[in-house]
């Protein structure tokens, strides 16, 4: 650890303040320089002494985490003075009440949020891990800054992971890509998602992370030159029709090129489609911003012939985390002798731009107050569903919602024409609680382009869905097997529940008398033996199993509970005259 003294320590963290100020001063927020100032003063005091790893102030942590919240996610005052306190409660002896006398209720209330789910999510024990996890995602509907602060947290972790043990890495990269890479992914944040991705790869494939490096900043000005040959005429036919526009350049990502070989079986060599060129243009009074991106489209394509099959829509059905934009990826004539190249563009706005950039603060920026119901609404209408559902055990609530952080969706049709949203695998059966609850309970199958399925069924993107009920039918425990969407998940559980939380009272009570028998303490480490035993995942499924006499407990003996070093001393005490090496 470097020692550094005092007058360089206070040069530090007064440029690192200088730095968040003149951040905060080219936001368009509305300037509130004495509340950042008062909170930085306070959380500088609070940490006074304190160290990092690398031997520097501990305050220049939080001054970087409130910087990352202004400058790359577009946040505002309130943001920033939690994030300069973010660690003040769990570190020191001030409370949430010292917080909110000085501060207010909100700004307390984010560092409240913060405080109760710092530390890690990882976990020897998994349902512990769980709970940690769990904690993470109570704060969603609260109010979502605890967790885009937690993230640009994580995010300056992520950036200073040098100075940790190389277990650490292990475990701080481990959470990143199984948590907050899907969060920042699902909140729009796609720079921080990229760069979180890399450094995941960084740390956890380093002689691999630097061979991309090397190969990428080889490969780079080669083709930077060939795609400025490819722009010109480009940028000639934007200028003859008086578009105002910016075009960015970017080369692939250390990780986005390790997935497409890991996924495709690739080399580096063989991936087409390294340089994506992005058009982001200005608005115009006469248009719409899906006519302007319509007309770069027409331009482009006119210039280069088009891929058929790799061209994406995402202007009128925007995806789940509010991105917007055309893609197109065209032909590259070689030049002299050289081959053709596929080249992605990127067609957007700058509003698109923004929120493809911004997410969700940009996405608040934009909606200005109006009512709309927009992706990000559902989405937190989901996680609210989700939170309220009954009868779920945190290792199934955990699971439930990394599904419902998934970005990849379809669109599908009703028969008149409506467009409904839903991951990817979902079924009829989904498509049914989509519509209303009472359809959903009275499905009995549908029609899909005419022809009759199962409410099983599985739906692509672009099928015209027609749902087909009976009076009779009623939610059965099996449909819990296929439905995809916590939505349906959630309305068959509320519907089976009465029943099923009879049974499942009645499978613990038989998995605690087992555990008597035995001498074992009623804990969940040893609920969890059992479950294992019989290949289980879900502790509330097995207990119904059980209730429903398909689970033999018969079978489980005494050893099961034993630790592996007893279980073998026992082994060789019952079997073997240790001494003398012999049998008895």
């Amino acid at each position: 650890m470097h020692v550094y003294t005092k007058e360089e320590e206070d040069k530090m963290v007064l440029e690192a303040f200088d730095d968040l100020q003149r951040a905060y001063g080219a936001s368009n927020h509305k300037h509130k320089f004495e509340i950042v100032a008062k909170a930085f003063e306070f959380a500088a005091k609070a940490h006074e002494g304190v160290k990092r790893r690398t031997g520097e102030p501990y305050i220049l942590h939080p001054l970087a985490v409130a910087k990352i919240c202004v400058e790359e996610m577009g946040l505002g005052s309130t943001s920033i003075c939690a994030a300069l306190m973010h660690d003040v409660v769990e570190d020191t002896d001030f409370t949430v009440e010292d917080i909110a006398n000085m501060f207010g209720e909100t700004i307390a209330n984010i560092v409240d949020g913060l405080t109760k789910i710092s530390g890690d999510i990882f976990h020897e024990s998994v349902s512990k891990q769980a709970e940690n996890f769990q904690k993470l995602i109570l704060t969603i509907p609260s109010d979502v800054r605890v967790i885009m602060i937690k993230l640009a947290d994580r995010l300056h972790n992520m950036r200073t992971l040098d100075s940790m043990p190389p277990l650490k890495q292990q475990k701080i990269t481990g959470e990143t890509i199984f948590i907050y890479v899907p969060l920042a992914e699902r909140l729009g944040f796609f720079k921080i998602k990229t760069e979180l991705e890399n450094l995941c790869l960084k740390y956890q494939q380093p002689k691999l992370y630097h061979e991309l490096e090397e190969k990428i900043t080889k490969i780079t000005p080669k083709l930077e030159e060939k795609i400025e040959s490819f722009l010109v005429p480009i940028r000639e036919k934007l200028d003859q029709r008086g578009i105002k526009y910016n075009i960015i350049t970017r080369i692939k990502s250390p990780y986005s090129i390790y997935r497409k070989q890991e996924k495709k079986e690739v080399n580096f060599d063989e991936i087409y489609d390294l340089l994506a060129v992005r058009i982001i243009v200005e608005p115009q009074a006469d248009k719409s911003e899906e006519e302007l991106c319509w007309t770069v489209f027409g331009i482009v394509t006119s210039l280069y012939p088009e891929h058929p099959s790799r061209t994406r829509n995402w202007l009128s059905t925007p995806k789940a985390n509010g991105y917007q934009a055309l893609h197109v990826t065209v032909m590259r004539r070689g030049d002299k002798g050289e081959i053709g190249s596929w080249v992605e563009v990127q067609i957007r706005t700058e509003r698109m731009n923004e929120i493809a950039e911004r997410g969700l603060a940009a996405h608040w920026k934009y909606k200005n107050g109006i009512e709309d119901n927009s992706e990000f609404d559902e989405w937190f209408h989901s996680v609210r569903e989700l939170l309220a559902t009954e009868n779920i055990d945190t290792v199934e609530f955990v699971d439930k919602f990394k599904m419902n952080l998934d970005t990849k969706e379809i669109v599908v049709f009703t028969p008149k024409g409506d467009i409904k949203r839903l991951p990817q695998e979902s079924t009829v059966l989904d498509f049914a609680y989509a519509l209303h609850t009472d359809i959903g309970n009275h499905c009995i199958g549908g029609k899909i382009d005419s022809r009759l399925v199962p409410i099983s069924q599985r739906l692509k993107s672009g099928n015209q869905v027609e749902i087909l009920t009976s009076k009779t039918q009623q939610p059965e425990a099996a449909w819990l097997d296929f439905a995809k969407t916590q939505n349906a998940i959630s309305k068959i559980r509320s519907f089976l529940r009465p029943e099923v939380t009879e049974l499942q009272k009645e499978g613990a009570e038989k998995v605690n008398r087992l555990l008597v028998f035995f001498g074992q303490k009623l804990v969940d480490d040893n609920i969890d033996k059992v479950k294992t035993f019989f290949n289980y995942d879900k502790r509330n499924d097995f207990f119904v199993d059980v209730a429903r006499q398909k689970v033999d407990l018969t079978q489980v003996s005494k050893s099961l509970f034993q630790s592996p070093a007893s279980s073998i001393f026992s082994f060789f005490t019952k079997n073997f005259n240790i001494m003398g090496g012999k049998k008895v």
